[in-house]
């Protein structure tokens, strides 16, 4: 038998769409252990879900690397216990992809290097901003290139994380439908500057210029107008430090000194809750790990 975690991560984070991606202090715990067959079984985060059937995308990575290496698959008896919020935009998705390869990796004595398994997980995935930093740790910024991804992890410093999810229905589809389909030129170097201004601000713990940097005109406006009351959210985590659409949506994920972050959590959790809207909030912190046996 063997145990893994896997992180949550928050992707975008403000300007940096599609392309960047920080591992966080969240974690799903997954033992794998041999088995007459595939079973699976979650607690936690989304069991209710999870628990009515044994394809997911963890079993489906599972089986891939095992199609993909040319391995029998054999039974196995799958265990997880999840803590990251599902359909939150903290990379539930990513969690269970990078879960399912990496397990089986490391179950069939690690055919795949990390290059190869981040290629299949962002072939599931279908991108690599959320699976990279799952499967690598800390910030890591990646882009597609013909048959490579490029990309560059950095270690972030501790940072005190308020994350506010309101109980709405958000599915990506809509999140992907509600962006315009060109932008102008403007609004692309807008965030390019930003971008780079994010990965030395998040490096450096300098809050402040992360205040001034982490907006965004490619994605936010647009998904947070279909969030009910997102934008009031938004604007309020903005008063207590640097604040965004966690990946994409509904989370709200703001960087905030310490010694505010209680604060921080219940007032924006009250934009939320005074439109009705039910929440789940916590606050964490970077990970400076990804995937990892225990």
């Amino acid at each position: 038998m063997i145990k893994i975690r896997v992180p949550a991560t928050s992707a975008n984070l403000g300007p940096g769409f599609d392309c960047l991606g920080l591992a966080l202090n969240i974690w799903n715990e997954i033992s794998f252990e041999p088995a007459n067959k595939i079973t699976y079984h979650a607690k936690g985060e989304g069991a209710e879900k999870l628990n009515k059937g044994t394809k997911n995308l963890l079993t489906k990575a599972f089986t891939y690397v095992h199609e993909i290496c040319g391995k029998e698959l054999k039974g196995f008896n799958i265990q997880a216990e999840n803590e990251i919020l599902m359909s939150s935009g903290l990379g539930s998705s990513a969690a269970a992809i990078i879960a399912g390869l990496y397990g089986a990796n490391e179950l069939l004595n690690k055919p795949l290097n990390e290059d190869e398994l981040l290629i299949l997980a962002t072939d599931m995935e279908g991108h690599p901003d959320n699976v990279a930093p799952a499967l690598l740790g800390g910030l890591v910024v990646s882009v597609t290139s013909d048959d490579e991804i490029i990309t560059r992890r950095y270690e972030i410093p501790e940072w005190s994380i308020v994350i506010v999810k309101p109980n709405v229905e958000w599915l990506t589809k809509t999140a992907r439908a509600v962006l315009p389909k060109s932008i102008s030129r403007t609004d692309a170097v807008y965030n390019i500057g930003r971008a780079v201004l994010v990965v030395d601000a998040l490096r450096n713990s300098d809050l402040e210029l992360l205040q001034n940097v982490m907006d965004d005109r490619l994605h936010q406006t647009y998904r947070l107008k279909h969030i009910s009351g997102g934008m009031a959210a938004y604007k309020t985590a903005k008063q207590f430090g640097a604040a965004a659409l966690s990946g994409a949506g509904p989370s709200i994920i703001c960087f905030v000194p310490s010694e505010k972050a209680e604060q921080a959590k219940t007032e924006i959790m009250f934009r939320f809750e005074e439109r009705g809207i039910a929440t789940k909030a916590l606050i964490t912190s970077p990970s400076i790990r990804g995937v990892h046996r225990v």
